[in-house]
């Protein structure tokens, strides 16, 4: 994947997002009255600029895709002609720049639910919530899950995919205690208390990794099919063909063994164990480490398997359809489940239950928009809608310089019956330059961490 492929999927990505954001401010501004003079993509130096005839308002694309801004007329930003008082965004009633101001944060959360929609409309066939592996050693082991356990609730909130089943386990990221698991198995319902300490706060680890079941994944033998020229592997004499039988001692039964041992050995020097031609050859290798997109060093033998045709039994698949209405309002209730995802892991971040490393910036968002998009448009849309959301909740945090930090000098408006100082105002400005600038910082740190 090349840096301009992944900095037009960034583009893509978040040119919209950003569209749609201060399309609200915009759309809303008009609608109640007040004037327009800029709506504005982009910040920095203006690549691109038209003013209408009709309205006067400029509409610039500018050089930095990270933000936008829609300037309305404001006795605070300059002189205004005494004829354009009533159009002056400073003179409306608080109601009308709430109304203004949450536009943004409203529109990019209805966007994800169109999204969403647009997702849930097409007939899905996928894996169901029936257990295809438990790890060794590993809590679900050790409570004795089984293979063919089929999961019904966490925590006992219902999950009929393994979507939902992750959405449910993310949001006990941090925490220590039980995970109640309820499975059906050959139809009597049985309870698993899985025990957690600090879950999650390993990102190596995914959430079902952690407690140890994993969805049907078919068994595809160990056998190379075809090797990376710059890989490990290839440099150390393994050859396409080899079937893999073993590494230190160990027996690889499948494909899937192969992967798990090598990524758990970064520089790692693997006595690899192959049957080529029908002899025995063994063979010492050390994968090579590399980041994947959290920054989590992996190993890797730069080596390729041919699964083949993949068949799944029918036990473990599902077809979900939903009508329109339906696929209304699984979008509605995704929406809910990421904000509400979302907003407890800003309170587990401030109260250290999850770590600041898991703060992501724009190089970590353009990395996954490029991998999203070559696994194809739902899979771009899904990221899109996530992006979305994070881009609502994100806004409507009450933090000043964010439109939420406005709402609450409106609503304290309201309430006290006159606006908030300058003085006031002025502080605020300088508490969310130094956490937008700190926080900013601390994303970008982190994603260069991970390069």
């Amino acid at each position: 994947m090349s840096a301009l492929f992944i900095i037009i999927a960034a583009i893509l990505l978040l040119g919209p997002l950003i569209a749609i954001h201060e399309f609200g401010h915009y759309f809303v501004a008009r609608k109640l009255g007040v004037k327009v003079l800029v709506y504005s993509i982009g910040f920095g130096p203006t690549l691109f600029k038209w003013t209408s005839k009709k309205s006067g308002i400029q509409y610039q694309l500018s050089a930095l895709p990270l933000g936008g801004y829609v300037r309305m007329l404001d006795e605070r930003e300059g002189n205004v002609p005494e004829e354009d008082l009533p159009y002056a965004f400073n003179r409306q009633n608080p109601w009308k720049r709430i109304a203004i101001v949450a536009a943004g944060p409203f529109i990019n959360l209805a966007f994800a639910v169109l999204l969403f929609w647009i997702l849930f409309l097409p007939a899905q066939e996928q894996l169901n919530t029936r257990v295809g592996a438990i790890m060794p050693n590993s809590p679900a082991a050790m409570l004795q899950m089984q293979v063919g356990d089929k999961i019904t609730t966490i925590d006992q909130t219902s999950v009929s995919t393994w979507e939902k089943l992750n959405f449910a386990l993310v949001d006990r990221a941090g925490e220590t205690g039980t995970i109640v698991v309820s499975v059906d198995r050959n139809g009597q319902e049985k309870t698993f208390n899985l025990p957690i300490q600090n879950f999650l706060n390993d990102q190596s680890k995914s959430p079902l990794d952690a407690l140890g079941f994993a969805p049907y994944r078919p068994e595809i033998p160990a056998v190379v099919s075809k090797l990376s020229e710059d890989g490990a592997a290839i440099r150390q004499g393994m050859q396409p063909g080899d079937k893999i039988v073993a590494i230190d001692g160990q027996p690889m039964k499948e494909w899937f063994d192969v992967v798990q041992v090598v990524q758990a050995s970064p520089e790692k020097l693997l006595k690899i164990e192959v049957v080529r031609n029908n002899q025995s050859v063994l063979l010492e290798i050390m994968p090579q480490g590399k980041k994947d997109n959290m920054g989590n060093v992996v190993g890797m033998l730069g080596v390729q398997s041919d699964p083949g045709k993949i068949i799944v039994p029918d036990s473990f698949k599902q077809t979900i359809q939903y009508n329109p209405a339906e696929a209304f309002v699984m979008a509605v209730e995704k929406t809910g489940q990421i904000s509400s995802m979302i907003l407890h892991s800003i309170v587990k971040m401030i109260r250290g239950m999850i770590g600041l490393e898991n703060l992501s910036g724009p190089i970590t968002i353009a990395k996954v928009a490029g991998q999203s998009a070559e696994m194809g448009w739902q899979t771009f849309f899904s990221f899109m809608a996530l992006m979305s959301v994070s881009l609502g909740i994100l806004n409507l945090l009450p933090i000043p310089m964010l439109d939420g930090g406005h709402l609450v000098y409106y609503f304290v408006e309201i309430i006290r019956g006159k606006p908030v100082s300058e003085q006031v105002h002025l502080v605020g400005l300088k508490i969310g330059m130094v956490l937008l600038g700190s926080m900013m910082l601390l994303a970008l740190f982190n994603d260069f961490m991970r390069l």
